[in-house]
């Protein structure tokens, strides 16, 4: 598995998967029906509901075509499991000079979230991470300069 790629868990795809077919369906249909009325109410240029309309389906578009072009390129990964850091992979670190463990998920790009614990594979903690093994120490630069962590387990 190249670290570079784009990855999304089975989880996110399901996700994405639905979120499109709600967007493509009824989410359009309601922006269609709202442009419909805005266009009843008279003169466009200073129609307030038609301009909205039509931003409104304009993110709308943006969305789905974001959407598509991710589950087109991206592939996907199931949990990591061994006992090397790569997507999907478990990671129980502590950082120098604290006590408190913390668990992180080194996820593709698009489903990272640091309040769940899920890291960007491409994030500087997640390249320096990634094909680390079990009591391995790692380090990267922050804008706050270089840090330090010691991986404690590989899940």
């Amino acid at each position: 598995m190249k670290q570079a790629g784009n990855y999304i868990t089975e989880e996110k795809r399901k996700a994405l998967e639905v979120e499109l077919e709600d967007l493509k369906g009824p989410k359009r249909k309601e922006i269609l029906d709202a442009l419909a009325y805005a266009k009843s109410l008279g003169d466009l240029s200073e129609n307030a509901e038609y301009h909205q309309a039509r931003e409104d389906q304009g993110k709308l578009e943006e969305r789905i075509s974001r959407i598509e072009q991710v589950l087109g390129s991206s592939e996907v990964v199931s949990g990591g499991g061994g006992d090397v850091i790569e997507i999907g992979s478990k990671v129980v670190v502590i950082k120098n000079g604290e006590k408190e463990e913390k668990t992180y998920q080194i996820v593709g790009s698009e489903e990272s979230d640091m309040s769940q614990g899920k890291i960007s594979n491409r994030s500087p903690f997640g390249e320096a991470l990634f094909g680390k093994k079990k009591g391995d120490d790692v380090s990267f630069k922050t804008p706050n300069g270089e840090v330090n962590y010691k991986i404690i387990n590989v899940s």
